[in-house]
């Protein structure tokens, strides 16, 4: 699910990649929200937190949220940086590369948190998740061809309401029969990403709660083990 890319890519490894980066955003996420209050990948009430502060002129909150943004931001570019140096040089692991630094870094995030104890450690959280769910939204953007969003849940949304009413409509036969195959199986990767999600965010409360901030290591270590288990079965199938 993170080597085969754009029309090589079957329904099932999109449901696979989407299932399973979705629960690590919402796991991410959602603990982020029960630690220090904010979310480290929703960039549309990041930024609508920006504009609120700036109307205010509350200027040290509102460079905080900008700081977000364009963090993740970056963390987007950097994955895409990547990506297309590993695309030149026909590396088709370049993307479970990607996914190695994410758990990398949410292992580095882990260690600071507990051993280093940084003099603002809220700061430095959602910064570091919100790089790094920058990295991972780029990677399943980059190689599901944008069929897949995995940090964010509004798009998902409006794609299970389309595809809801198309399946209606194809019942009261205003559309064509021959279509509901794809749009049902649309519908299964959205609800999918959707669920996972949702279920990724109540298993992140209940790790944060059992291990405080070595949860981050645990994930970290989670998709590091995630990423070279699909390296190796691709090796031994090629």
């Amino acid at each position: 699910m993170l080597i085969s890319t754009e029309n090589l890519r079957s329904t099932s490894a999109d449901i696979k990649l989407a299932c399973t980066l979705a629960a690590v955003a919402g796991a991410l996420n959602t603990a982020a929200f029960e630690i220090v209050g904010f979310f480290s990948a929703n960039m549309t009430g990041n930024i609508s937190s920006l504009s609120d502060n700036l109307a205010k002129a509350n200027l040290a909150p509102g460079i905080f949220f900008l700081q977000i943004v364009c963090i993740f931001i970056a963390g987007s570019g950097f994955s895409t940086l990547l990506i297309n140096a590993g695309r030149r040089r026909n590396i088709r692991a370049v993307y479970a590369l990607n996914i190695i630094c994410e758990g990398v870094g949410l292992i580095l995030l882990g260690i600071i948190e507990i051993w280093v104890r940084p003099l603002s450690p809220g700061v430095i959280l959602i910064l570091g998740l919100s790089f790094l769910m920058g990295l991972q939204n780029a990677v399943v953007t980059r190689i599901s061809n944008a069929r897949v969003r995995t940090t964010h849940i509004s798009g998902t949304s409006t794609d299970i309401g389309i595809e809801l009413a198309m399946l209606f409509d194809v019942v009261r036969r205003k559309e064509p029969p021959k279509d509901a195959p794809l749009y049902l199986e649309r519908l299964r990767l959205h609800f999918f990403t959707l669920v996972s999600f949702l279920l990724g965010g109540i298993a992140g409360i209940w790790l944060f709660h059992l291990l405080s901030y070595g949860f981050l290591i645990f994930i970290g270590i989670s998709v590091i083990t995630l990423a070279f288990h699909n390296m190796l079965d691709k090796h031994k199938e090629s």
